[in-house]
């Protein structure tokens, strides 16, 4: 439902209105957390007995209030703003007798589009390093300030709403000026060369102890991380095909899904190993942003072999050729 001209705000907009749920969830998870721990214990300190029942007591309604907002806000918007007829280049040129044939593409026709190009692989692969890459701290940053700085269980949750705040406002930044004024895959490439400078920061943060530069150096994560997820994402979009914009979608999707799980066993590994070969917590956790500071370096090299217009050439004739099979 997005111009090009317009794409890149719309997709701040969207996952802005994300971030707002994770920084809600997050102020509310410490708050929950701090009537349980009025004595400011470190993290790990608090019995799991004592921590059971409130954590339940969330989860328990959590999931169905998720599923009715999912509803309310997916109803009747597939009617109402689809331009799929705008949008298929195949279909410009269709006759009335061509009625129905945005769902005549069968699951094994899509397929079959999505691996026309090689384009699809790589990008594949850059959003998987991506994503892996942004989240394999995600189990490990609380625990960072809970071990390195000493903070208590309430004031580790609230990292996140650190992370969510800089999140928002890089999202800002880049829909509106960023993306705009450098393009799609340049804000993607500084995007991803700036998060791995602010791993880099979280890591000199631990030499000071200090809890104010750990903060301020996970809002400059934040932003960096919207930066570059906002300019991955426009990029995703441009990667699309509108005939078969479930299947595109769905492999975008999947890759980061996918590499979202992935990310948090490996942060955990990678921990695990730095805790073995190391004395020092700071050292373990930082071999855990040094990995990841890497994993967008590496995402960079990758980002410089997507072509958007060699994968609109081969997946549109590829299309092509399965609607003329149809026609036949």
């Amino acid at each position: 439902v997005s111009e090009e001209s317009n794409r890149s705000k719309l997709v701040a907009v969207v996952w802005s209105m994300l971030m707002v749920g994770i920084v809600i969830g997050g102020v509310s998870g410490s708050i929950i957390l701090k009537q349980i721990n009025p004595g400011g214990l470190q993290a790990g300190q608090i019995p799991l007995e004592q921590l059971q029942a409130p954590i339940n007591s969330v989860f328990s309604f959590v999931p169905f209030l998720v599923i009715f907002l999912a509803f309310l806000a997916t109803w009747g918007v597939e009617k109402k703003y689809s331009r799929f007829s705008k949008r298929s280049h195949s279909l410009s040129n269709a006759t009335s007798s061509s009625t129905g044939r945005e769902d005549s593409i069968t699951l094994g026709k899509s397929l079959k589009i999505l691996t026309a190009s090689r384009q699809t692989g790589i990008f594949f692969s850059f959003l998987c390093l991506l994503t892996i890459g942004l989240f394999m701290q995600e189990a490990v940053l609380e625990p960072y300030g809970g071990e390195v700085f000493g903070m208590s269980i309430a004031e580790t949750t609230g990292l996140n709403a650190n992370w969510g705040i800089g999140i928002l406002i890089g999202y800002s930044l880049t829909g509106f000026l960023i993306t705009p004024r450098l393009g799609k895959k340049r804000t993607t490439k500084i995007g991803c060369f700036l998060v791995a400078i602010s791993f880099l920061l979280i890591i000199l943060a631990g030499f000071t102890q200090a809890e104010a530069v750990l903060k301020s150096a996970i809002v400059l994560f934040g932003i960096t991380t919207g930066m570059a997820t906002i300019g991955g994402i426009s990029l995703m979009l441009d990667l699309t095909a509108a005939e078969t914009a479930g299947t595109f979608i769905g492999a975008w999707g999947l890759a980061q899904a996918m590499s979202r799980a992935i990310a948090t066993v490996i942060g955990g590994v990678i921990l695990d190993v730095g805790r073995a070969m190391f004395s020092t917590p700071l050292i373990a956790y930082g071999t855990v942003f040094a990995c990841q500071a890497a994993m967008m370096l590496v995402a960079i090299v990758i980002l410089n072999r997507v072509d958007v217009q060699e994968f609109q050439d081969t997946t549109g004739r590829a299309i092509a050729t399965v609607m003329e099979g149809d026609l036949d």
